[in-house]
């Protein structure tokens, strides 16, 4: 060993005293030239400086190939690192048996401190403080314990933090973020709306109603929801709607009534903001709810009010936004994300062109369905025309869609639950968050335009653990879209054929023209139409075509002008 390694070896740990710079660096001469010295001794005093020093410092270190041995600290140590454990040793336990309760039910948190899950409704009233009423209204669910979105999601929520949940359609959303909220306004302080529920339909916003009113019995909270527009104008809002502490509407609703002079809601008391389907509320393209949204934030002026995003889907956009402008954000995960229910059973079928598709429709007929059954199209045109069409099969059959009033859509749904319509034809209007108890069957008569729109069709089948099935009919129109349905199916673990595992991937640009805009399809109705109509839609080809010859021509002629301008001029002319 050089000496100035044992050097540093037997100065290890030792401080020393600053001094003037003229002083310091004497000392680094003089420690240069023993080193020096060292160097010239033989290796006989070198070991014999060993064995002192070793004799010296048996308790704290020997040298052994250079390398110290700290026996007596590493002793010190391990005492300590015991004491740690015996303090720390119920918390360990308990953070384990927290991490296995999520992975046993699919559960994944991102955030800081976030609350450990309950298993029991019971556990909400001895750990958490919710009131008795209320975990009695939760039992009379008929839910024997709660579910993974539920075990969750109130837990951060009773805490007063917000959150961004994502979990399977039929999972129990709705209670989850009602329960805390519920709870946390306690008791109606006549100050005006303290919580705010925002959902993209009218049905679904009904639903929620129900459901809260049923919650919050025996707790004495008004809940108030926008119907009809014009008689909210009439009545005297501003003093009737102060009694009431929970808002239920749609964003076109409440938008509305702010933008009056003087204003019909005041939302400046709001605690709590959330959105119901916010991947539908915040996303991009044709009739999005961004700039409603924006000015009913900006109107909930309370600044400590907490926000709570719930869907079935996943979004970027839905996540960009919230961990920017959300505070102490919690975000909870259940199973996999924008993955459909395995309580389902899916399954794909060809139908050739479009007349197979109602081919398809009446042999499922013939065979026998279960009723109630969904089916799907993607529009309001065609689903008339397929209305008519099962109507004259004699299918106890009922559409709903936009254009009807919002009575006939409450008595189409009131039906449909009751029993007394057994196939209801529908657009993507009815595929968000509308829970219809007992659905056997979901057909996608039209293929989804989205992967996120495939899981919320489905969706309506397999609720509260309950089985369902769902059909797709494909072309091979529909083949951009195919493989990503396909791999959704087989996350899910029902059966799909290889190949279409296989096939090419759609790109982005094609995948936002699917979302945005529906694919020209054939009609659907099979009735021979009148000479009149027959003559006008010749006309409108022949209009057509005389229009795409006259471009034509005169692209032709375009071009020949460039040519002769282009020409270079005959040398031979002088």
């Amino acid at each position: 060993m050089e000496g100035y390694d044992l050097f540093k070896q037997l100065t290890r740990g030792a401080r020393f005293k600053r001094r003037s710079a003229q002083s310091s660096k004497k000392e680094v001469a003089e420690k240069k030239i023993k080193i020096e010295d060292e160097h010239i001794k033989p290796k006989e005093e070198n070991n014999q400086l060993q064995d002192s020093t070793s004799q010296h410092s048996d308790d704290s270190f020997e040298f052994i190939s250079g390398a110290p041995n700290t026996s007596g600290q590493s002793k010190k140590k391990k005492r300590k690192s015991l004491k740690l454990t015996d303090e720390k040793r119920e918390k360990q336990i308990q953070n384990e048996m927290i991490e296995s309760l999520r992975k046993e039910n699919q559960i994944t948190v991102l955030g800081k401190n976030i609350a450990p899950p309950f298993t029991t409704f019971d556990e909400l009233h001895t750990t958490f403080g919710v009131s008795k009423n209320l975990v009695k209204n939760l039992m009379n669910y008929n839910y024997t314990k709660p579910t993974p979105i539920q075990m969750q999601a109130i837990p951060i929520m009773l805490k007063g933090r917000s959150l961004m949940a994502c979990a399977p359609t039929g999972s129990g959303k709705t209670i989850a973020f009602l329960t805390p909220i519920i709870n946390d306004l306690k008791v109606p302080k006549k100050v005006g709306f303290r919580a705010l529920i925002l959902a993209p339909t009218r049905e679904l916003a009904q639903q929620i109603y129900r459901e809260c009113v049923r919650l919050s019995e025996k707790t004495s909270l008004k809940i108030y929801i926008i119907g009809k527009l014009n008689q909210a104008k009439q009545k005297p809002v501003e003093n009737e709607l102060k009694k009431f502490d929970i808002l239920i509407s749609t964003p076109n609703r409440v938008r509305f009534l702010l933008q009056q002079e003087p204003p019909l809601l005041d939302l400046k008391s709001v605690e709590w903001f959330v959105l119901d389907e916010a991947d539908r509320l915040m996303e991009e393209g044709q009739n999005n709810f961004k700039e409603q949204l924006d000015d009913i934030l900006v109107a909930c002026s309370k600044s400590d009010k907490k926000m709570a995003l719930f869907s079935a889907t996943y979004t970027v956009p839905v996540a960009k936004w919230a961990i920017k402008n959300l505070k102490n954000l919690a975000r909870v995960t259940i199973g996999i994300q924008n993955a459909a229910t395995e309580n389902v059973e899916q399954e794909l079928l060809f139908v050739g062109s479009e007349n197979g598709k109602l081919i398809a429709v009446r042999d499922l007929v013939r065979s026998g369905l279960k009723p109630p059954v969904l089916i799907f199209v993607q529009s309001k045109e065609r689903a008339k025309q397929l209305f008519e069409e099962l109507l004259y099969d004699g299918i106890n059959v009922d559409i709903i869609h936009a254009d009807r009033t919002q009575q006939q859509r409450d008595n189409c749904v009131r039906a449909f639950r009751e029993g007394h319509i057994w196939v209801l034809i529908c657009t993507e209007l009815m595929s968000r968050g509308i829970d219809f108890k007992g659905v056997n069957l979901v057909i996608n008569y039209d293929f989804p335009p989205s992967t996120i729109s495939y899981v919320h069709r489905i969706g309506r089948t397999g609720r509260a653990g309950r089985t369902g099935k769902a059909i797709t009919f494909f072309t091979q129109e529909d083949t951009a879209q195919l493989r990503s349905v396909a791999e959704i199916i087989k996350n899910s673990g029902c059966k799909v054929p290889e190949f279409m595992l296989k096939m090419k991937k759609a790109s982005k640009s094609e995948r936002k023209k699917l979302a945005n805009f529906a694919p020209k399809r054939e009609d659907i109705s099979t009735k021979i139409k009148p000479e009149v109509e027959r003559n006008e839609e010749t006309k409108i080809v022949k209009n057509k075509k005389n229009s795409s010859a006259l471009q034509e021509a005169l692209t032709t002629s375009k071009v020949e002008m460039v040519k002769k301008s282009k020409r270079k001029p005959d040398k031979r002319i002088k």
